[in-house]
């Protein structure tokens, strides 16, 4: 079913991105997702009161307030137990990854593969880059350490942290936010036709890879404020970041969801078994529709990449200009 306009993909392939609203029913598709997430908090704050790192589990609190004050009371982040994805170093036998139904559902959701389809075509594989991000408050993100899923992300193309095979590749990003997302908590800013340069030089810094600020046109960059289940599109080629989470409790919680053409290269190989068709009008026999399945195949990439991770970065300090 079609879910663009004409004016809407004119939109898209001149800006570079797309607010559309109401793409999802917030009760219906979007509160499974957090309650099976309110499950994983739960399974955390119960090893941490066992072990004495917290006095209380916070079971009688919300989601996002249990959250900041697990986080606050622990001095810890744990934004791989959350993750539908793997770190890109340092990858275990036991790293966390939640590779649950509500999230297998929301990649395979038939609206979010209208979507899809209205920009790359029928035949659509869900890239296996993807993220969940729980951005916390100042107060709860744990000193002396850095990590995307929890804290501020620095300008960047989403193609600039992938690696060059997929140079080529036409690469949507679909960024839903599970909860209101503000100026205040750190909403997403895009910088408008920035997709039309090519690609810029990203540097490795304390942030993660990045583009120089001297690099992006930071006085035409637009923010996005956005409700749960609209949807933010943009191109592999989009520059964008995000804004401080400034509240003193209140959680940006998105996902980052990437489809592609089937058959072009995701830019993360080795993450290649994760991925799958995800709807295919020439061969419907291969869309996967088992959740469990899904998992496992996380799984299996996990205990391979266990034994022999590869590089997942292209970019270099000293090089392209970086210091």
């Amino acid at each position: 079913m079609r879910v663009l306009t004409t004016a809407q993909k004119q939109q898209f392939e001149e800006e570079g991105y797309l607010l559309v609203e109401d793409l999802l029913d917030p009760a219906r598709d979007i509160q499974p997702i957090l309650d099976e997430y309110a499950e994983v908090l739960d399974g955390i704050a119960q090893k941490l009161h066992a072990e004495g790192a917290i006095g209380s589990t916070y079971g009688s609190l919300p989601l996002i307030e249990r959250l900041v004050a697990v986080c606050a009371e622990s001095g810890r982040n744990f934004p791989q137990h959350f993750d539908f994805s793997l770190p890109q170093s340092g990858i275990k036998v036991d790293t966390p990854i939640h590779v649950g139904p509500a999230v297998f559902n929301t990649l395979a959701h038939p609206r979010m593969l209208d979507l899809a389809e209205d920009l790359i075509g029928p035949e659509i594989y869900s890239n296996p880059v993807q993220h969940i991000r729980f951005k916390l408050p100042a107060r709860a993100v744990a000193q002396g350490s850095h990590n995307g899923l929890v804290s501020k992300i620095p300008w960047h193309q989403d193609n600039g942290v992938i690696m060059p095979e997929a140079d080529e590749s036409s690469i949507l990003t679909v960024w839903l936010p599970l909860t209101p997302a503000t100026i205040a908590n750190g909403c997403l800013q895009v910088v408008p036709g920035s997709h039309r340069d090519g690609l810029t030089p990203h540097c490795p810094g304390p942030l993660g890879i990045a583009i120089p600020d001297s690099l992006v046109a930071t006085q035409e960059a637009v923010a996005v404020e956005m409700h749960p289940g609209s949807a933010l599109l943009m191109t592999q080629r989009t520059v964008h970041s995000s804004l401080d989470n400034v509240t003193d409790d209140d959680v940006r919680i998105s996902m980052d969801l990437r489809y592609q053409p089937i058959g072009q290269p995701t830019g993360r190989p080795a993450f290649a078994p994760a991925g799958f068709i995800a709807r295919s009008a020439a061969h419907p026999e291969t869309v996967l529709h088992d959740p469990a399945a899904w998992a496992e195949n996380w799984y299996r990439t996990r205990a391979a990449l266990a034994e022999d991770a590869p590089a997942f970065n292209r970019w270099k300090a000293g090089e392209n200009g970086c210091a």
